[in-house]
């Protein structure tokens, strides 16, 4: 049996995908209302394809509990965050999961750990913990890291198809370990040692932070001198050797926009492109923000409460809003004492700010301005209610006529 610790949206879908393909399964988390909601049959949030993987997982016997488990495996998926200050990982979720997971393991026991965190972590933070509980590593007790590689929008595709990387200090267990997530995963999986396993997650994430950044510093340069960024990155990658990506509003998720500082606060004299790279990304709501006032000033508009984002989910066509570019937009305009701005989104069905609709067409009765921030495709298939509107395009997915672009 595998006890899943934490059922958020790598947990929740992981002990599901384990459990429609034939492993006992019991998803464990600390939340008595999410634990409540998924015994009453529902899931916690929107994600395609993850209501039909929940019955299915519900038909194999899956259970859920906010007890931890006496069983033979465990696998810990909670959040690890970052200190705003510091910019190092808080990995304060993972060692309260593991205690609670030693107060109930066998001896012999393998504790996963999915949570994303720097190289080193489990080191410092994970094994000093288990050591202290009177458990030797690898007689009573195996350490793997197994971080998870799926994102939103697309988990139950990619926890099928998706490279996996597992990493153990014995490779037997190693081994042991892979065979469980071979039972539903297609993709290729390697195993290594815990610290590049490690290693390998933060710089992907990395990488792509980097890359998107590059994106949005090229947008700032075309507004600069009134060039379209978009014509020339379409140029541009015409090249066979050059793949430049989209600009954007900003960055969101708990991947790309928290994992690079993982590494910025691990190695500070060594971080430069990285640390420039995530201080673009971060400057780019801030950068919205002004275009607004620069349309607003150009169409002789005054009333910031005619202005209205719409989406406030990090991404398109997901309910997640973590480190959403459009919450840092509202924020960075309340710091600035220009409270007003309208805001919808199809998939934040609660109040969870100020001003916040949640019918496309009442919102676009209450708007002069449209700033397009998340790119849903409800947006896409009524562009034509943009008609008459001031539109500022932050993905460049509208093509009335007149619109404004970052």
């Amino acid at each position: 049996m595998v006890n899943v610790i934490g059922l958020g949206y790598i947990g929740l879908p992981t002990a599901l995908m384990m459990a429609s393909h034939g492993v006992e399964v019991i998803g464990t988390d600390y939340n008595k209302e999410l634990v409540a909601t998924l015994n009453a049959g529902r899931t916690t949030f929107k994600e395609d394809g993850l209501d039909e993987l929940f019955q299915d997982a519900v038909k194999a016997g899956i259970k859920f509990t906010t007890e931890y488990q006496v069983t033979d495996t465990y696998i810990v998926s909670v959040p690890t965050p970052y200190d705003k200050f510091s910019k190092k990982v808080d990995a304060c979720y993972v060692v309260a999961a593991v205690k609670e997971v030693l107060k109930v393991c066998p001896k012999g026991a393998t504790v996963v750990i999915e949570s994303t965190v720097s190289p080193g972590t489990i080191e410092k933070y994970v094994r000093p913990v288990i050591e202290e509980h009177g458990f030797t590593i690898g007689e009573d007790l195996n350490l793997v890291h197994a971080p998870e590689r799926i994102i939103p929008g697309n988990m139950v595709y990619e926890l099928l198809h998706n490279n996996r990387t597992i990493g153990a200090d014995d490779k037997a267990v190693g081994e042991k370990v892979k065979a469980l997530y071979a039972s539903f995963c297609q993709g290729e999986i390697v195993v290594t040692d815990i610290k590049t396993a490690e290693m390998t997650k933060v710089v992907e994430n990395t990488f792509r932070a980097v890359n998107i950044a590059f994106a949005n510093e090229l947008a700032k340069i075309c507004r600069h001198d009134n060039m379209d960024v978009y014509e020339i990155i379409k140029i541009c990658n015409m090249h066979p050797r050059v793949n430049i990506l989209q600009p954007g509003p900003g960055v969101g998720g708990h991947c790309i926009s928290v994992d690079p500082w993982f590494l910025v606060g691990d190695y500070p004299s060594l971080t430069k492109v990285i640390w420039d790279a995530m201080k673009v990304n971060d400057s780019m709501p801030d950068f919205v923000l002004n275009r607004i006032y620069e349309i607003m000033k150009e169409k002789g508009m005054t009333d910031i409460s005619r202005v209205g984002l719409y989406g406030l989910t990090y991404k398109e066509n997901v309910d997640d809003m973590r480190e959403s570019p459009t919450l840092q937009l509202l924020e960075s305009q309340e710091r600035h004492l220009a409270a007003g701005l309208k805001v919808y989104d199809p998939f934040i069905e609660k109040d969870v700010v100020k001003n916040q609709y949640h019918s496309l067409d009442e919102f676009l009765d209450a708007v002069d301005l449209v700033v397009i921030m998340v790119k849903h495709n409800e947006i896409k298939e009524n562009m034509g209610k943009l008609a008459g509107k001031v539109v500022l395009d932050c993905h460049n997915i509208c093509d009335l006529p007149g619109v404004y672009h970052i």
